[in-house]
């Protein structure tokens, strides 16, 4: 993963130590530069090691570590310094602050706490989050059966033919979600497994929870039982994100069609959201309708990129052109209409990398990984992604004209 932390860490106690190593070792954002034992030996360990964090056990010997924290304030400036204690005392955390600390953890750790941690430290830092290199690729569809699925599932297998790459999907289309279909995988566990243990949960338990396809994606799959569905949350699903966002390099999140509150966290939590469509009437009119309605989230509508499926299927197609006028901005990438492969993937549980490796669909589905990770840049200008009513409009005026000349 690109932007990785160096921390160090110190803990007089042999057993808490070992603990935190033993998260800390698990995560990929971050390497464990050294590890110290004596809180007097330490400043001469972040001299030598220059790491990014410095982490600091307190309760060995509280008054001095935090003089530990306030001296490495002055040698190490450039250094963060996290604190960790078994005490929630306030005049304790009072003191860690004045003493220059960034962070006050609670011990025993938890991984999604001390991912937290990080991601505020990076947006100090940077002033984005995302700094440390996880890229999160929502995939939605504008109706059921565009194929956004085959889209999610088969650009993680694409991402994950990378061994510089780290990659896990999660189905969240909780209710008739095949991401495990798809991949021929009956998992042990799935998201409310994890959504539901998310607080107890450490780098090891995280990883056994997904379950790891041949192609070296993993899958956090959705709920076996529909009465499951309602443990699912929100908050719960954030969670999890970030989670994951810690441990893999990349991310792909398969939603549902009803853009339900859990879409709507995921995709606010996305790098980068593909939108799938195809080049008929039905669909463009809900691509105008999310588009609009997208502009009313913070931020949302910029992260937005239209994917294409099925170019070519029929010949009553709209044309390119006269779509992307309609929708108000560029399509971002096209994936031609492959029935007798796609129909054989699927059957199979095999992904196109393996089934189908030159076929002109792989290719085209291996092009679109490369490309939503390859660029930052939003789909279409400013002005392009302002949806107005005359977009609308347009759009709802092809009924009755000849498709065939469009």
């Amino acid at each position: 993963m690109e932007n990785v932390l160096r921390l160090a860490i110190v803990d007089p106690g042999d057993t808490t130590r070992e603990s935190l190593k033993a998260m800390l070792l698990g995560l990929d954002s971050i390497w464990l530069e050294a590890e110290c034992s004596r809180y007097e030996f330490f400043p001469d360990v972040v001299e030598q090691t220059s790491p990014d964090i410095a982490l600091i056990s307190l309760d060995a010997d509280p008054d001095k570590a935090l003089d530990l924290v306030s001296k490495l304030g002055g040698t190490a400036p450039k250094c963060s310094v996290f604190v960790v204690s078994s005490s929630t005392d306030g005049s304790l955390i009072l003191r860690a602050m004045r003493a220059g600390a960034k962070e006050f953890l609670t011990q025993p750790l938890r991984l999604d706490d001390l991912v937290e941690a990080l991601d505020r430290l990076s947006e100090r830092k940077s002033g984005d989050s995302s700094s440390r290199g996880s890229a999160v690729i929502a995939v939605a569809g504008v109706t059921g059966g565009v194929g956004s699925t085959s889209i999610a599932v088969n650009t993680a297998c694409a991402l994950a033919r990378d061994p510089q790459k780290t990659v896990a999907l999660v189905d969240l289309d909780l209710c008739l979600g095949d991401a495990d279909v798809f991949l021929d995988m009956i998992p042990d566990y799935t998201i409310v497994d994890v959504a539901e243990n998310v607080s107890r949960l450490d780098f090891s338990l995280l990883k056994r929870s997904l379950t790891k396809h041949s192609s070296g994606l993993y899958l956090l799959p959705r709920p076996v039982q529909m009465q499951d569905v309602p443990l699912v949350t929100a908050d719960g699903v954030q969670r999890v994100i970030g989670l994951l966002k810690a441990t893999f390099s990349h991310l792909v999140i398969d939603l549902s069609k009803s853009y339900s509150q859990l879409d709507m966290t995921a995709m606010s939590l996305a790098t980068h959201v593909m939108l799938v469509t195809q080049l008929d009437l039905p669909c463009l009119r809900n691509v105008v309708r999310l588009l609009m309605s997208f502009n009313e989230y913070d931020g949302l509508s910029e992260k937005v990129k239209i994917v294409v499926n099925r170019v070519g299927f029929g010949n009553s197609q709209i044309s390119l052109k006269k779509a992307q006028e309609t929708i108000g901005r560029e399509i971002f990438w096209q994936v031609s209409n492959d029935y007798r492969t796609m129909i054989d993937v699927r059957n199979n549980g095999i992904p196109l990398t393996e089934h189908a490796p030159k076929a002109a669909i792989t290719q085209e589905i291996v092009g679109l990984a490369e490309a939503i990770c390859g660029s930052s840049a939003t789909a279409g200008s400013d002005d392009d992604a302002q949806l107005s009513k005359s977009s609308l409009g347009k759009l709802l005026g092809f009924w009755g004209k000849d498709k065939t000349k469009s």
